[in-house]
């Protein structure tokens, strides 16, 4: 089966109103340009907050919303299966980082709350954030199995792995990721890790990785975009620069049956020997 990803990878304002008008207006052209499912980046009803130590978010969602129901309604009237980056949900007493998942008919097909969250300089999630206590999501739809994990999540190899086992032909990793002025990298280039990571999860798991990023300067974060997919022998079809646009990728979800098959990386594991990896 052959599918048509869309990645909108969008520069971020101040004004929730306009981040949202902007990703509907994404979306649509996605839509317009023949895409089957779509992406937003993490947080992208806002600019990034967790810049910042402490304070309030500047936009929360109680889910369903405002927001939900105008991005039910886009993916219904643009017949396209949306993954909603991620918002703040206002859960009560807690908020979290949260990603919502929409058939192409519209249905809110449910949500996956960030698990993993930073708390260097300037990525602060932990100051704002509860970690997700829904466990790990992979959602049936119109155009396969998804599953959905956020950004800082995708440095942890057991999150695809169990994405992979749950069923997901893709696996989407809405992100905020950039460089930090002041900080050097002195472990070697942020950007090339991150690519290196996502690639490493595709060929482990013989599953297609979509990784959609936000662009441009926020205070002291460079967001470097460059959001990407590779199939699932890590190949790259396609990458953005470092502005706004929209991407699209054709992926062959046969070729993760075809690898699986042949290289055995799913049928020769051995899971009584991993017991020591739940330990503390």
């Amino acid at each position: 089966m052959k599918v048509n990803i869309g990645l909108l990878q969008m520069m971020m304002s101040k004004n929730p109103s306009e981040n949202l008008k902007k990703a509907l207006l994404m979306i649509s052209e996605a839509a317009e340009r023949g895409v089957d499912v779509v992406c937003l980046p993490e947080l992208f009803m806002t600019h990034y907050f967790p810049q910042e130590l402490g304070g309030s978010p500047p936009h929360w969602e109680k889910i369903p919303g405002e927001v939900t129901r105008s991005l039910s309604e886009a993916a219904r009237r643009n017949n396209v299966v949306l993954v909603a980056g991620s918002l703040c949900e206002n859960a009560g007493t807690r908020f979290y980082n949260t990603s919502l998942v929409f058939d192409s008919d519209g249905r809110l097909l449910g949500k996956y709350r960030k698990m993993h969250l930073p708390h260097d300089e300037c990525f602060y999630e932990k100051s704002y954030f509860s970690p997700g206590n829904l466990g790990y999501r992979v959602f049936e739809t119109s155009i396969g199995n998804i599953g959905v994990s956020i950004c800082y999540d995708q440095w942890f190899p057991e999150v695809a792995r169990i994405n992979t086992l749950m069923g997901a032909d893709i696996i989407f990793y809405p992100s905020a990721i950039g460089t930090v002025e002041g900080i050097a990298q002195e472990e070697g280039s942020w950007r090339d890790a991150w690519i290196t990571v996502h690639r490493g999860h595709a060929i482990s798991n013989a599953t297609t990785i979509v990784a959609v990023n936000r662009a441009g300067k926020e205070g002291r974060i460079n967001f470097w975009g460059s959001s990407f997919v590779c199939d699932a022998f890590g190949k790259i079809l396609v990458m953005g620069g470092e502005g706004e646009e929209i991407l699209i990728a054709e992926v062959d979800l046969e070729l993760n049956q075809k690898i699986r098959s042949g290289w055995g990386f799913l049928e020769n594991r051995r899971p009584n020997t991993y017991r020591r990896i739940v330990r503390k």
